[in-house]
């Protein structure tokens, strides 16, 4: 299964990566995918990231056991 969503780019951005789908012989589609795919794995090995999700994760565990009160 596949989630659609709508990404807004300013111009000089959006030619940009269009250039690049091109460049490369890949749809827009398939480039913006790459990217984001990349994107993920990089803060994925990115120690201070990972220390943020952990934090984000503590705090979201305590409002939700303090909601389920």
């Amino acid at each position: 299964m596949t989630k659609h969503f709508t990404v807004r780019l300013p111009e000089d951005e959006a030619a940009d990566v269009e250039a690049m789908a091109r460049a490369e012989g890949l749809s827009l589609n398939e480039t913006v995918r790459r990217a984001l795919v990349e994107a993920v794995e990089k803060r994925r090995r990115d120690p201070d990231f990972k220390a943020r999700v952990r934090r984000i994760i503590k705090e979201d565990r305590e409002l939700l056991e303090r909601l389920a009160r």
